[in-house]
């Protein structure tokens, strides 16, 4: 006797009815937590996940979304070049945080990137299209057109940083989740001191962005009295930060400690110094921000740096963002997360 046809055999799916009979629930408990749905206890709800995953039950996206009235996707926009994104490493952190996060919603990640002002065109006929549920938006400058697109089709978002954007103030009911640089940067700076260090530079990010501003004003904190020439910009890349490492060894030859705004710059100071003959930390102490392990392990020497949880700052964001869409308990508040120094080799 013949077996089913291909065809047959691929119409033969789990349903609902199956995964709820498995998980020992009411077909209506199942619906809930595949489709998102809220009031079900966590215990039920690990059943049931535990269910469809045992079954391979794929959700009907087409009945998800009647039920819901959403579509299950999520747009990550960012604001930055694109060969910056594929090469720093701080920015594969943060959306694989934001990727994990997303499947335990069962929501797709969509990345839109913004090179140009060009770029503000498709991004604005795609958030009009009503393609995602909401918005994670990071990487912001000051003068960033994404909140006022954002505002103009009330879509639901979290923002990755404090925003600094014109009319910044009246974002307060956006959330955001950032980590405290400017703290980081006072416990770094604090930290050269300690070691005796008395002519010690900063290479600051671009200063359209709140965090490399908010490190500055650590900075600044620490040594309120420093030569305003002892701070040069960089970009957050490594050719920046040699740059700017070159700028201030010509303006600074004695100079006796860095405290660069990321590790990247950072790597690109400590090549320069080498250059230079200035022995690490020997002659002058670095630190760096971030903890990026693949840059800060990999220099020679290790890089001291100030750590940040970039990865669960992207898993935060997620669960922030399906707070807001899920409406319970008001609008979360912004969340600012705490740094560590780690101390190694080069300072």
């Amino acid at each position: 006797m013949p077996g089913p046809s291909p065809d047959s055999a691929r119409d033969v799916r789990p349903t609902l009815e199956a995964v709820a009979a498995l998980a020992g629930v009411s077909r209506a408990t199942a619906s809930r937590v595949v489709n998102g749905g809220a009031g079900v206890r966590q215990p039920l709800v690990d059943q049931v996940r535990k269910a469809v995953e045992e079954l391979g039950y794929i959700p009907n996206h087409a009945a998800r979304t009647l039920v819901t009235r959403r579509n299950g996707a999520v747009a990550v926009i960012i604001d930055e070049p694109e060969f910056r994104i594929f090469s720093d490493p701080f920015f594969s952190r943060q959306i694989r945080g934001i990727s994990r996060e997303l499947n335990v919603f069962d929501a797709q990640l969509v990345l839109l990137l913004v090179e140009g002002s060009g770029d503000f065109d498709r991004v604005t006929r795609y958030l009009a299209g009503g393609h995602v549920d909401g918005v994670l938006a990071f990487s912001l400058h000051t003068d960033d057109e994404l909140p006022a697109i954002i505002r103009r089709f009330r879509v639901p978002t979290v923002y990755g940083g404090r925003p600094g954007t014109t009319g910044a103030a009246s974002e307060h009911a956006v959330p955001y989740v950032d980590c405290d640089n400017r703290g980081g940067a006072i416990e770094a700076v604090r930290h050269l001191v300690s070691l005796g260090r008395r002519r010690i530079a900063h290479i600051a990010g671009p200063r359209d962005q709140t965090s490399a501003l908010d490190r500055i004003d650590g900075y600044r904190e620490v040594l309120p009295d420093a030569d305003p020439s002892l701070i040069a910009d960089g970009d957050f890349t490594v050719e920046g930060g040699a740059r700017a490492m070159a700028e201030l060894l010509a303006r600074h030859p004695g100079l006796d400690a860095v405290f660069a705004s990321n590790d990247l710059m950072a790597s690109g100071a400590l090549r320069v110094l080498g250059e230079h003959g200035r022995r690490v930390p020997e002659d002058v102490a670095l630190v760096g921000f971030d903890d990026m392990e693949q840059v800060a392990e990999a220099t020679d020497p290790p890089l001291t740096t100030v750590r940040q949880d970039v990865e669960g700052m992207g898993r935060l964001m997620v669960r922030l963002l399906m707070q807001r869409l899920d409406g319970e308990g008001g609008e979360p508040d912004s969340v600012i997360t705490p740094t560590e120094l780690i101390k190694r080799v080069s300072s």
